[in-house]
């Protein structure tokens, strides 16, 4: 009994790291993009050396951004997925 009040009290020290939009799904983030996204961005404006985009939860805010601006209609969850196909493709957040 001692032994798993130990190791439930020291599970509290061991950060909990998740990937960055690792509950999106890429397929479907670039099934998305390429519907809305293409219109005003190419792959350019994800690659270039000034990019503004520096951490996941700046991109994440750009996407709901355009989300809204647009008029796309996404969920939360479909937001997520474009993350995830940004991520993996372009900006390889960890």
């Amino acid at each position: 009994m001692k032994s798993i009040i130990t190791l439930l009290f020291a599970s509290l020290f061991i950060p909990a790291y998740a990937a960055p939009f690792d509950k999106g799904d890429p397929a479907e983030g670039m099934a998305l993009h390429n519907k809305s996204c293409v219109a005003c961005h190419n792959s350019s404006m994800y690659s270039r050396a000034d990019r503004k985009i520096k951490t996941p939860a700046q991109l994440a805010a750009r996407i709901s951004g355009c989300n809204a601006n647009t008029g796309a209609g996404w969920f939360p969850a479909e937001e997520e997925s474009v993350g995830a196909y940004l991520n993996q493709n372009y900006y390889r957040f960890k």
